[in-house]
């Protein structure tokens, strides 16, 4: 597994709608692993290929992992990428669909990986049942609540080119989108 370069914000391709994919093979499940190995890497709980430059509907999330101490691991890291985590549950979601939402919502302080130490309250639906393909192809449909529903709907539309910061005031998302302009120039 590799870690993939992440793509910040306010790069243009984070605005893009990702297009569905339509063979799933190897290659892609070797991808996969990799967005999971960089979401590690990263601290993160989802990721959706666009962030690391694929524009398909592919999404991993884990939000039950943690994070290994590096210090018990004597190797040289270049077949895990210094990625040490445990209790991981990684999910797969190709071409993934929200087919309903509950009427209660919630608000949760995201960040986001293309955003890095930048985080908002969000307010979303707090359940959403959501239609998806898994690493082999198979249907699934599952009704998510928590935090898996927040990132879900966080990663769903990152597919649909809308970041986290589209769903807050003006004056907090150009706050934010002035931090990472700055980010970029350093």
């Amino acid at each position: 597994m590799k870690v993939l370069p992440i793509i910040l914000a306010p790069d243009p391709i984070l605005k893009k709608v990702s297009k569905p994919v339509e063979t799933i093979d190897d290659a892609l499940r070797q991808f996969m692993n990799n967005m999971v190995t960089t979401m590690y890497s990263a601290s993160g709980v989802g990721l959706a290929a666009v962030q690391v430059g694929m524009l398909k509907r592919i999404l991993v999330i884990d939000v039950d992992y943690e994070v290994d101490d590096h210090d018990h691991h004597h190797h040289d890291h270049h077949g895990c990428g210094g990625v040490h985590v445990s209790n991981t549950n990684p999910r797969f979601f190709i071409n993934p669909e929200i087919v309903e939402i509950s009427k209660e919502n919630h608000s949760y302080n995201e960040g986001c990986l293309s955003f890095p130490d930048m985080r908002s309250e969000v307010i979303r639906p707090e359940i959403v049942k959501v239609k998806y393909l898994d690493e082999n192809g198979k249907e699934c449909v599952e009704e998510m609540d928590g935090l898996l529903a927040t990132c879900i709907q966080h990663e769903i539309d990152h597919l649909n080119g809308i970041t986290f910061v589209d769903h807050i005031s003006k004056l907090k998302r150009d706050v934010i989108l002035n931090k990472m302009k700055k980010l970029q120039k350093k």
